[in-house]
């Protein structure tokens, strides 16, 4: 009987954890049920949450809504004015882009030789109370440099020195004062006659060249010397710089033409083909220079690269004095009075002017006045030449530069030995002295060695309907 029992008491308490066992498991799986839902419903929460902004339209219109008048009016007027600013921005970025085509255009036809500013027309003769005569050389004049900014003028004299002047006060801004004939080895600057000067396109470098042989670099705004050019066997008459550039042209009584670099201090080649003393020189942007030959009476086209030259002949007398008017056109003087024009592919002149500064001595036979130098306004139809005549002269070129016409005439007293136009054309500087630059064939004891400023004005244009 207690056997029995026992086993119906063990296998009770066998069911009943049994059933402990099953209403845990169920537990279990109400809790997974109950973890599976809450994990759903914070998916869903996430996924929600991700798309809110598509919802947020609603917010944006209660802040519109809130905005005051004041505020509105506000904000209109600041979007606005920078409406107004992005035009203004754009309306500049296209004057900048004209103004740009306009500068390149421009360069274009100044290549080709065939930009022409009308300028004869506009300039009114010059009074002769409002010329200015600078003095502090004690010797002639014989040469003159401006700067490009046209601020300062630069002036040589047979007194071996060399003066920086101010335009606007006429004042003496630096002197290299020159030294005596034999001092060469102790005087740093020139000891002969300074027979000509040029000014690089940059206004950095003043080359001046003498009687001596010798060419002369320059610091153009400290006057401080940095080299020292040797290598011609005669007297330095002419000096050019390679518009845009620190290549330097130089002519010689030696006959020749050669040709530097400044800026490396170097020597590059020389040419050879006059048959007498070189006396002018002028060059522009082109790899060229154009050249006066002195009594063998011709003038040169020297083509640097191409180490050849063109010969242009039509006066009867020494070719003294040429400068360039453009890339295509130049003017020359001769001691024969006579003025040219010249086309640089064409070996005659376009047109000419005998006797263009008069003549003088007794009935029978008159001499005409030597034309001693020449000048032009840069790409226009305005050229000046010089003599010892006592004036001035300024000319208009015709149509096609085929004439020549008297515009009018400046007094001055002395040998005119160099004239250069300023680049806005706005004056013009005379380097006058008592003797001729080259020689001293005669003397003008009433001239004064100086420069002469001589400003050139404009008429006023014509007002709209007037």
């Amino acid at each position: 009987m207690s056997g029995l029992f026992i086993k119906k008491r063990l296998e009770s308490g066998t069911g009943r954890r049994r059933r402990e066992e099953t209403k845990d498991a169920d537990a279990q799986k109400k809790k997974r049920k109950r973890n599976n839902v809450n994990l759903r419903e914070e998916i869903e929460s996430d996924s929600d949450t991700e798309t809110a902004p598509a919802r947020t339209k609603p917010a944006d219109v209660e802040e519109d809504l809130e905005e005051t008048a004041q505020e509105k009016k506000l904000r209109l007027a600041k979007e606005y004015l920078q409406q107004l600013q992005a035009h203004e921005e754009e309306k500049l970025e296209d004057e900048s882009e004209d103004v740009i085509g306009a500068r390149l255009q421009e360069n274009v036809l100044e290549q080709r030789g065939k930009l022409k500013r009308p300028l004869a027309k506009e300039l009114l003769p010059p009074e002769p109370s409002e010329i200015r005569l600078l003095r502090g050389h004690q010797g002639p004049v014989t040469c003159l440099a401006i700067s490009p900014d046209d601020n300062h003028v630069f002036s040589g004299s047979k007194d071996c020195s060399i003066i920086k002047w101010s335009t606007s006060d006429g004042k003496k801004v630096h002197k290299i004062p020159g030294g005596r004939k034999g001092c060469e080895d102790r005087h740093l600057g020139h000891t002969a006659h300074v027979l000509c000067m040029a000014v690089s396109s940059d206004g950095k470098y003043l080359a001046s060249g003498d009687r001596n042989k010798l060419i002369f670099i320059w610091n153009a705004e400290t006057c401080q010397h940095l080299h020292k050019f040797q290598g011609h066997r005669d007297a330095v008459s002419g000096l050019s710089f390679q518009k845009g550039t620190y290549q330097l042209f130089s002519v010689s009584h030696d006959r020749s033409v050669k040709v530097w670099n400044v800026a490396e201090n170097s020597y590059i080649e020389t040419l050879f083909g006059h048959q007498d003393c070189i006396t002018g020189l002028d060059s522009l942007s082109r790899e060229r220079c154009v050249t006066s030959g002195g009594r063998d009476g011709t003038v040169r086209v020297w083509k640097i690269a191409e180490e050849t030259q063109l010969v242009f002949s039509g006066h009867n007398g020494s070719i003294d004095c040429i400068r360039l008017i453009n890339e295509e056109h130049m003017v020359s003087g001769a001691d024969d009075g006579s003025l040219a024009l010249w086309n640089v592919s064409k070996k005659k002149p376009l047109a000419r002017v005998r006797c263009s500064h008069g003549s003088h001595g007794e009935v029978g036979i008159e001499q005409p006045y030597w034309v001693s130098s020449v000048c032009a306004a840069l790409n226009s139809d305005v050229v000046a030449s010089g003599s010892d005549d006592g004036c001035v002269r300024l000319w208009q070129c015709g149509e096609a530069f085929r004439s020549l016409h008297p515009l009018c005439t400046i007094p001055l007293v002395g040998f005119v030995n160099s004239l250069q136009f300023s680049s806005s054309a706005d004056f013009l500087v005379a380097g006058v002295g008592q003797e001729h630059r080259l020689g001293r064939w005669w003397r003008l004891k009433e001239a004064k060695n100086g420069l002469y400023i001589i400003p050139l004005k404009r008429r006023l244009p014509l007002s709209e309907g007037s």
